[in-house]
This record gives structure tokens, C-alpha cells and sequence, in this order.
């Protein structure tokens, strides 16, 4: 057994941490004070696929893919990527971008197998791509082709007359691919001229938010990845015999760290179903159900459960916790290692953590984790607008740099503006050039970081980084629409959301439902604003532009009368009724004042759809909360999203109710 496969610990070695502590003190300044700068401990140099195949030589009828009923070992896997790549044949080349429309399964998992085989860059779209953003990306980008289901694939590759299918044999059973299993195939159709290709050493390659409206990719190197596994196989004791999660959104690029880390550590993966993602109380069953004993999750959908007594029968030791602002610290109950997690696409998944345990010193203590220290391989450095490092207990910009570092995007310009050379003093080993993260942190006298906020107009929304103006751009794709300016304003509660003003084109008379159903095709769910007010223009600040100020303020205080939903608790007497309200039963009272919270706008009726509202998967498994909360029932997401309106909502809680009255219920 190589060194490689030792893993005798579930956290870094004793001279790890202590090399990590020694290299974060290094730089001072000329009065000797300490600068905000930290480097991770010495990365080590492992390949990614080659660990896989390592597994497959050591173990092959171990369980690789986990999914319900249904198992997948180690052979299985090899001996189907072996199929897709002969199915693919010469048309998918080394270097050769491929969207994948796949969701959390063990078809995503063979398919991300061949590929890395093949030499081509991995492009995760997630299993629902809005067809019109999925087709700009195919237009600013070398993809030869997609693979996925062709309902979901846009219309350039579901035609005959400009595209070529090949049907791929992937497994079809699982509980997130239904009949699409058995349906999946590689979409190949003529790139847009002046398309770019990926670079050379490209592994994978993910989308963030792009200001021109447009999604912009980001391309990562085999070696990033490679160095980010090793040190979270180490710091999660991840093995053979484990269960490792598959549940982030496959369109984020967490999703590559939970399924490259199952892959290359001889443990198995469990794709979560996809209403487990909906509901945080449905989560922790299906942790139990499932075994799972490592597990990533965005902080929104995690937050929640730490507001509740935590389940003593999970065998789940490390949650690894990251995407948004961690507000509280784990409870003493809780049984589970809880890592919180911070980095951008740009820096390869992960750049800094903090681990939390129930016998730390203040565990359930409400107030912000730090988001901790760099790991192997990343340098983080905290500078003024100039580029110095400031002195620790300063505020200033993250700057990243190290072997974690992405290639740079796809576009050339954006990545000489992003990614720039560091400031010669002080010297910074192995990191020559630095990425610019827009977040505003202050290191303390340890080398933790502390997340501040957003230095820009980017936001992030339910753990997913946000630009603004790719909001107002997809919005401004309809004809019907003249412009629109997005903002986001915080919920009494401290929630961001989006607010979308839209200024209809001259005798257009948009209404709000559609307008949200056709963003929808451009943007990721987290995007799409969860309020859209028609104006007839906007308030202007003293330069002549749109005073963005103005509109948050007005956004805040309009919905301060209506106090915001948490986790912990709704009332009855939340929000004020109105005479249309008077009529109503109940139920729909508890319903209605629960989504005018949860979305902070009065104006909401029984007749409103929840999705239609701007109801995002997050916003949905606190209002299930709140719901059983105050009415003791359990509704799922899916009960919850197939109901016509509110109306119905309320009707199926009063459904609930009678049956638990009846004799014999």
C-alpha cells in the first residue's frame, strides 16, 4: 500500500498544522506587525483519475455508487466509462470541451469517469440547463457536444438538420434519473464562430455569473483538484467503507470535491434524491436512511438544522459546510465534525476553513464562525485598494493565489483583469499571481479570517454568487421589457433577495408571471428575483444614474412591516391581514402569512403560485418548516410545488388535519 492510501487520521497531521502555523506569521511589516497574509501547508502532488484507477485495480467489486437499491462497484463504473467512451469514439478529443446535462447519479458518475479519460474538460450544466442559457454557452464556447436527455437540450441539438446524436449506454436506474436514464445521449452540433476552447491542461471547467449577462467558465487543472482531495481525504478520514455524499446542484463546482473525493478514496457515493435538497428535516432522514458519514451542503439548507435538536443516530462524522455566511456555530449535541468552508470557482472549490466541534468553547453561540485558514496549497493575503497587504485586524480585500488557483477563465481579457501579479513585497512563495475576490475579510492575529461582505455589486443568493446585472440582462431578452434594474436588499431577518424594477417597452404591458417564467430559461434558480415590480422609471442620484440606494432602502422598508420567516420561528400573528383576506380559512391564513414573510411582500394572495412568486428551493424548505411548525403538518417539497396556488397548499394542510382527527388515523 502506498502512502497514498494511509489514512490513519481524520484531520491533518500534528507537522501540517504546525507548518500552517508557522508559515502564517511569517510576513511583518517595517514595524514588525504582522501582515494579513497565510499560506496552507505544502501541497502534495496526487492525480486525480490515476487514484481512481487505483481503486479499481485494488478493490474493483467494492461500492462505488450507492443509490438506494441499486449498487455500482469499482468494475461497474470502469467497465461502463469503457462503453461511453467507445459510444463517443474519435468525435470527443483530449482537450475538447462537453456540456453535461446530467443530475446526481450513476450515470453523472460514469460519465465524469469517461471523460477524464478521454482527455476532454468536464462542463457541468445540471439536469434542467435553462435552454436559452444553455444555448449562449454553446454559442461563447468550443462545446462539441452535450450529453443528457434531449427534452432538456436546446433546440440547435435536438434538431436533425443541425445536430448528430449518439445514445450513450449509461446506468438508467437511480432515484434522480427516472426514464431519462435510458434516453441520454451526446448532442454534437457546430460550435458558434470564434467559440472558445478550454486551455491545454484543463480537468473540468464550471460557470459563475457573468455582468455582460452571459455566463462566464472558469477552467481548473487535474493538479488543483488533485491537491484540494488530498486534504480533504486526510481532514474527513475519508476511506474505504465510507459513504460519501453526492447532493450539491451538479451545475456548482462543490459537486466535483464530493464526487472526485468518493472516487479517489476506495469510499462510496450516495447521490442524494432530489427533494433532499428541497427540505432540510428530510435531509438528516435520508443522512440516516442512506449511512452517509461525510456529506457537503450549502449553508442555508445546514444552518436550519443547527436551530434543532440534532439526531443522535446519524453515523455522519464530518459536514462540510460552505456557499454562503455562516451565522451561527454548531450546538454541543451535535454529533458531527461541522467544517465551515469559503472559496470561489476561481480557487478551486475550497480556500479556507474553520473545523467546529460540540467540544469547542462556545458551541450554539449565535454569532458568525470565522471562515478560517488556507489549505495546502493557498495562499490568502488581505489588501488595501492598492494591492498591499494591510496589517492583521484590518479590513481589506481576500486577494488568493497558490497552486489552488484556477487556469483563468475561458475569455482571455477577464482573466488579465481578475487574476494579477502580487505586490513585490512581501514575497510570496509559489504564488505569482493573485486572484481578486471582491470579499471583504479582516485576519486576526492566528491567521483565521473573518468574512466581512461583498466589496462590489455581486451578491450571493442561497450560497450561489450573483451578479446583478446578469439579472437585468435576462429580463431585458424580452421584448416586452425596456429595462430593468435588480437589487438586493436584506430581509428584517438579514436574508439577501432579489427585487427585480422593470420599466416595460413603450405600450407593453408585461405581467410579473411571465416575466419570471422567462428568466427562468436564462438564469440558475438561485437568480431569479423572488419579487418583480413594474415602474415607470427610476429614482437618479446626483451623477444622472440609477440610485440603486435609493431602491434597496425602498425595497427594506417596504417590507419591514412584514416581519421575515426564520428557521426558528413564525407566528400566527406575523403579518397584518387585509379586507381580502377576511373570507379566508385557517389554513390559508397560516400559508398566506408565511410566504408574505418568507418573500417580504404583502401583496401576495391565495391565488399566487409559490414558483411563479420567485420561490427558490431554499425559500421552500423554511416555509415547510414554518408550516409544520405552526400546523404540526409535514408537507414535502414536491407536495408543495405541484400545488396549482397557495389556495391548494392550504386545502392539502386542511386535508392533513381531518385525516389525523379521524378515528383509527
Amino acid at each position: 500500500m502506498t502512502e497514498t492510501f494511509d489514512l490513519p487520521s481524520n484531520t491533518l497531521t500534528d507537522q501540517a498544522a504546525s507548518d500552517r502555523a508557522t508559515r502564517s506569521a511569517t510576513a511583518t511589516a517595517n514595524g514588525g506587525a504582522a501582515l494579513s497574509v497565510a499560506h496552507g501547508a505544502a501541497p502534495a502532488t496526487t492525480g486525480v483519475l490515476a487514484l481512481f484507477e487505483e481503486w479499481v485495480r485494488r478493490a474493483p467489486q467494492a461500492p462505488a455508487v450507492i443509490d438506494g437499491a441499486h449498487t455500482w462497484t469499482y468494475r461497474d463504473v470502469d467497465v461502463a466509462a469503457t462503453e461511453v467512451i467507445a459510444s463517443l469514439g474519435d468525435r470527443v478529443r483530449p482537450g475538447d470541451l462537453v456540456g453535461v446535462c446530467l443530475d446526481r447519479s450513476a450515470a453523472l458518475v460514469v460519465t465524469a469517469v469517461a471523460l477524464a479519460r478521454i482527455g476532454a474538460v468536464y462542463l457541468p450544466l445540471g439536469p434542467r440547463p435553462g435552454p436559452r442559457r444553455t444555448e449562449a454557452v454553446t454559442e461563447d464556447l468550443n462545446v462539441v457536444c452535450l450529453i443528457g436527455d434531449p427534452k432538456v437540450l436546446p433546440p440547435r441539438h435536438q434538431s436533425a438538420d443541425t445536430a448528430d446524436h449518439a445514445a450513450l449506454p449509461l446506468p438508467a436506474e437511480g432515484a434522480n434519473t427516472g426514464d431519462s436514464g435510458a434516453t441520454v445521449i451526446a448532442a454534437f452540433a457546430t460550435p458558434g464562430a470564434g467559440a472558445r476552447r478550454a486551455p491545454g491542461e484543463a480537468f473540468y471547467a464550471v460557470l459563475t455569473s457573468g455582468s455582460t449577462g452571459r455566463p462566464k467558465a472558469v477552467a481548473v487543472a487535474e493538479a488543483a483538484l488533485g491537491t484540494l482531495l488530498d486534504w480533504y481525504r486526510r481532514e474527513m478520514g475519508l476511506g474505504p467503507g465510507d459513504r460519501q455524499s453526492l447532493l450539491i446542484g451538479v451545475a456548482f463546482d462543490p459537486h466535483l470535491m464530493e464526487l472526485w473525493a468518493g472516487l479517489t478514496s476506495g469510499a462510496a457515493l450516495v447521490p442524494a434524491p432530489d427533494d433532499v435538497r428541497w427540505d432540510s428535516a428530510v435531509l438528516t432522514d435520508w443522512w440516516r436512511d442512506a449511512q452517509v458519514t461525510v456529506s457537503v451542503g450549502a449553508t442555508p439548507m445546514i444552518e436550519p438544522l443547527l436551530d434543532r435538536p440534532w439526531p443522535q443516530d446519524l453515523v455522519l462524522r464530518h459536514l462540510v459546510v460552505g456557499g454562503d455566511r455562516m451565522r451561527r456555530r454548531p450546538a454541543g449535541d451535535v454529533t458531527a465534525t461541522v467544517h465551515n468552508a469559503y472559496g470561489p470557482a476561481e480557487a478551486t472549490v475550497v480556500t479556507t476553513t474553520h473545523a467546529m466541534t460540540a467540544g469547542d468553547a462556545c458551541p450554539g453561540e449565535q454569532t458568525p464562525p470565522p471562515i478560517g485558514t488556507p489549505v495546502p496549497g493557498a495562499t490568502v493575503v488581505v489588501t488595501d485598494g492598492e494591492g498591499h497587504a494591510v496589517p492583521r485586524g484590518t479590513a481589506g480585500e481576500l486577494r488568493i493565489g497558490g497552486s489552488c488557483l484556477a487556469l483563468g477563465y475561458l475569455d482571455p481579457e477577464l482573466t488579465a483583469h481578475r487574476f494579477t501579479a502580487p505586490h513585490p513585497t512581501p514575497e510570496l512563495p509559489g504564488a505569482d499571481r493573485l486572484y481578486r475576490t471582491g470579499d471583504r475579510v479582516r485576519m486576526a492575529a492566528d491567521g483565521s479570517l473573518e468574512f466581512l461582505g461583498r466589496l462590489d455589486d455581486q451578491v450571493k443568493i442561497s450560497g450561489v454568487r450573483i451578479e446583478p446585472a446578469e439579472v437585468e440582462a435576462a429580463f431585458e431578452q424580452d421584448p416586452s421589457v425596456r429595462s430593468a434594474v435588480v437589487i438586493a436588499p436584506r430581509t428584517p431577518d438579514g436574508q439577501t433577495r432579489l427585487v427585480a424594477y422593470v420599466r416595460p417597452a413603450e405600450g407593453a404591458t408585461p405581467g410579473t408571471s411571465a416575466l419570471l417564467a422567462a428568466v427562468r430559461a436564462w438564469l440558475p434558480e438561485q437568480a431569479v428575483p423572488s419579487d418583480v415590480r413594474i415602474v415607470t422609471g427610476y429614482p437618479l442620484d446626483a451623477n444622472g444614474k440609477v440610485d440603486r440606494a435609493a431602491l434597496a432602502q425602498r425595497a427594506e422598508t417596504e417590507a419591514a412591516g412584514t416581519p421575515a420567516i426564520t428557521a426558528a420561528a413564525v407566528t400566527a400573528e406575523a403579518a397584518p391581514l387585509t379586507d381580502a383576506d377576511a373570507d379566508a380559512t385557517p389554513e390559508e391564513l397560516l400559508v398566506l402569512r408565511a410566504v408574505r414573510d418568507l418573500l417580504s411582500r404583502p401583496s401576495i394572495t391565495l391565488s399566487d403560485n409559490f414558483t411563479d412568486l420567485g420561490g427558490t428551493s431554499v425559500q421552500a424548505a423554511r416555509l415547510l418548516t414554518a408550516i409544520e411548525r405552526e400546523s404540526s403538518v409535514r408537507l414535502r417539497a414536491p407536495q408543495l410545488l405541484r400545488q396549482p396556488d397557495l389556495r391548494a397548499v392550504a386545502a392539502l394542510i386542511d386535508q392533513r388535519r381531518t385525516g389525523a382527527r379521524q378515528p383509527g388515523a
